[in-house]
């Protein structure tokens, strides 16, 4: 049973939310002097755009820059709308948000334990997933869904970023973090015969993360078959013991204030008062579904040693 809401608030969030691409839109581009020292109209769909840095490297936090781009280049991950070498210019980028939020995390094991204690407070400490504490536009070592192709970040269902935690009893726990900024998804429905003989016999499976009754066709419609392919990548990477895992979480790192992304219902077939109840109504076990707003997801880090710059930067760009 859905719970009671207030259809009159509802409705004020969604008309909020109509405009929170453009407000976030227009205050990158008031602070992209002050900020990116950076005069805006790069190219982006082959049209100068405000919103898009003449230099696109600028995108990217001083503190993590050049390491990213490395990082990046040594693992052979697509950016996205980025070239070979350098990320997107465009500052409404959800890649670039994750990266400035996470990357830092990526050598401060303080850093990403405290971000893994406000997902899951069972968690006593980060664990290293390859080189660092987070790595990122994570597939897995093999591929699980037998998806067309498997490149990092491009072409098959990429992990935005990957943290693992050990909890108490020496669990260790993967989290499966999809970030997302300015997103929001008209509902058009993606259901074709290639991507059901991929995807529908993990849905139906007795063993897999979903409810029994479903029907397949319910998930074909953005943002949950993203949501559908991440929780089912999780799930095989449970069943094979990715990275020595005992279990995984879905976390769903969205702003607050992106109201029309979290309120939009777009499959027919799903109910809720918002997508993440929506979303936990049709797992077998909820609690492997997490939404965290991306201020509050570093509030912990506030605390800890050399992260003023670092968090006043986000603050200024991101949570204003």
């Amino acid at each position: 049973m859905c719970n009671v809401i207030d259809l009159e608030s509802i409705s004020s969030l969604k008309e909020h939310a109509v405009n929170y691409r453009e407000a976030q839109r227009q205050k990158v581009e008031s602070i992209r002097q002050s900020v990116f020292r950076d005069p805006g109209q790069g190219m982006f769909f082959e049209k100068e755009r405000e919103f898009v840095l003449k230099d696109p490297a600028l995108n990217l936090w001083g503190g993590i820059r050049d390491d990213a781009k490395k990082y990046f280049a040594d693992y052979g991950i697509s950016w996205w709308k980025g070239d070979n070498d350098s990320p997107t210019g465009h500052l409404l980028s959800s890649q670039v948000a994750c990266l400035n939020h996470l990357y830092y995390a990526r050598q401060r094991k303080d850093v990403a334990t405290a971000i893994l204690k406000r997902i899951h407070p069972e968690i006593t400490e980060a664990m290293v997933v390859d080189k660092g504490y987070v790595e990122f536009e994570y597939i897995g070592q093999t591929q699980y869904l037998k998806e067309r192709g498997f490149t990092r970040g491009a072409n098959c269902t990429s992990i935005d970023a990957v943290m693992m935690g050990l909890a108490s009893g020496g669990r260790k726990i993967m989290f499966l973090i999809e970030w997302k900024y300015t997103e929001s998804y008209g509902g058009d429905d993606l259901y074709c015969d290639a991507r059901s003989a991929v995807y529908d016999q993990h849905i139906v499976d007795p063993e897999g993360p979903f409810i029994a009754g479903l029907d397949p066709k319910s998930f074909y419609r953005e943002p949950f078959y993203q949501m559908m392919r991440q929780t089912l990548l999780g799930w095989l990477f449970v069943k094979n013991r990715e990275l020595g895992c005992d279990s995984c979480v879905n976390v769903h790192i969205i702003p607050d204030g992106n109201a029309e992304l979290k309120t939009k219902i777009t499959s027919p077939a799903l109910s809720g008062e918002d997508i993440h109840v929506a979303w936990r109504h049709v797992l077998k076990n909820p609690d492997m579904y997490k939404s965290v707003d991306p201020a509050d997801l570093l509030s912990g880090a506030a605390a800890l040693l050399d992260t003023k710059s670092w968090l006043n930067y986000l603050e200024a760009r991101y949570w204003k």
